[in-house]
């Protein structure tokens, strides 16, 4: 029997036991990831495809995300939605610089009844005009909205500053966008990167060996022939950008710069360092510009990864008066990790905050199999992870001031407010 009485032991993190989902080759250059370890009815079906939105200019890639389930020569789109609904299944699509995943979960028994749906859906969309046209007018309306907001002027000004010395990356909706659209384009667009550019599946769910070959066969069909290439290096454009909103009452900021990813021999270590400055409710941006100085409800940093390069980046939202205080804060917590070093007990805190997310991302099929898919992506394997535990453990002070000191350089940062 369990004594409430007696603490439990405390025990060291230094390994997790992972579970891999068990590949299928498709083609030589597309593979099907199965999470077989589902205690449960539950399914879901991801499918990505080399379509984000660095693929085409005028958000030609975002309109045909969009537009997937929009309707065929056969079905209407509240037909395809019905199906799926009707069947217990949720259906969700993202898109991201470079690349588009559609998501879907059920029940077990109708995955493989959701997934036709799906699959005729996209495979034989057909941009009729009606629904085209409704749904760019769903989305200019929100549009327009957006560009009322600073937090969204400030973003797509940082893109077009963080991916300077790339068009097809740095390039931002426009209103003109909305009007251009020609739906033959649209149909191109689609040609080229929905019916030829499945780059990966993943399905979870206790799923038997037939069921998996069924995905495999239609996934064939969309399968991309080339390994598709993605840039492997950019410069982003430092310095101070303002983009005015009259009457504005609030202004966000945003501070980063172009740096790397999971393949990059700093980029663990770097990690601790970004969350001690601003990605922990604990952190020093925290606790200095929100608890101590009351300039923001919140404030906080980021490590966000492309297939070759990532990027570094600090967002927060304050009163107009306040963004030059803020900026001079934010710098000054750069520069007080360049020329300070950490105190050894507020490392071990952020040590084991650390240990404990990976722990709590690592809780269940669900989850492990998206920590999988985050190293697939950069061909590494989960044993990443326990490397990243290995130099959790490891890192001193001494290394978190040298990584201040290589990557927290003011005058390399793209820095923009909007208000």
């Amino acid at each position: 029997m369990l004594n409430r009485i007696v603490q439990p032991e405390l025990k060291a993190i230094d390994k997790i036991e992972f579970i891999a989902p068990k590949e299928y080759k498709i083609n030589p250059h597309v593979s099907l990831y199965h999470m077989s370890d589902v205690p449960n009815e539950t399914t879901r079906f991801d499918l990505y495809f080399d379509a984000g939105k660095c693929r085409g200019g005028n958000s030609m890639a975002s309109f045909v995300n969009g537009l997937l389930l929009s309707g065929t020569k056969h079905k209407t789109s509240i037909e395809i939605n019905n199906e799926i609904n009707g069947k217990g299944g949720f259906y969700e699509s993202g898109i991201s610089q470079e690349n588009s995943v559609i998501s879907v979960y059920s029940l077990r028994e109708n995955v493989l009844d959701i997934f036709n749906t799906i699959k005729d859906a996209i495979k034989n969309v057909a941009f009729i005009e009606k629904e085209v046209l409704e749904f760019l007018s769903d989305r200019k309306q929100g549009f327009n909205i957006s560009l009322q907001k600073v937090n969204y002027l400030a973003q797509r000004a940082f893109q077009e500053d963080l991916f300077n010395s790339n068009d097809n990356y740095a390039k931002a909706t426009e209103l003109s966008d909305f009007e251009n659209v020609n739906i033959h384009d649209l149909k191109d667009f689609h040609s080229e990167f929905y019916l030829k550019g499945l780059t990966k599946i993943v399905v979870l769910g206790d799923l038997d060996e037939e069921t998996i070959q069924h995905f495999i066969f239609g996934g064939n069909e969309f399968a991309i022939n080339t390994k598709p290439k993605y840039i492997d290096e950019i410069q982003n454009n430092a310095g101070i950008r303002h983009v005015e909103k009259s009457n504005s009452v609030q202004s966000a900021i945003r501070v980063g710069k172009v740096l790397f990813n999971k393949n990059h021999p700093d980029y663990l270590d770097f990690l601790v360092l970004n969350t001690i400055l601003g990605d922990y409710f604990g952190s020093r941006l925290m606790s200095n510009i929100r608890e101590d100085k009351g300039y923001t409800y919140g404030i906080g940093t980021m490590v966000a990864e492309l297939n070759n390069v990532g990027y570094f980046m600090v967002a927060t939202e304050v009163g107009t008066d306040l963004k030059e205080a803020t900026l001079k804060e934010i710098k000054f917590e750069f520069e007080r990790l360049k020329t300070d070093f950490v105190k050894p007990e507020e490392l071990e805190l952020v040590q084991n905050y650390m240990l404990g997310q990976l722990l709590k991302s690592a809780d269940g099929p669900y989850a492990m199999t998206d920590l999988f898919i985050s190293v697939e992506l950069h061909d590494l394997d989960l044993e990443f992870y326990n490397r990243a535990i290995a130099s959790l453990n490891s890192i001193n002070v001494e290394r978190i001031q040298e990584l201040a000191v290589k990557y927290l350089n003011w005058d390399d940062m793209s820095i923009v407010t909007a208000g």
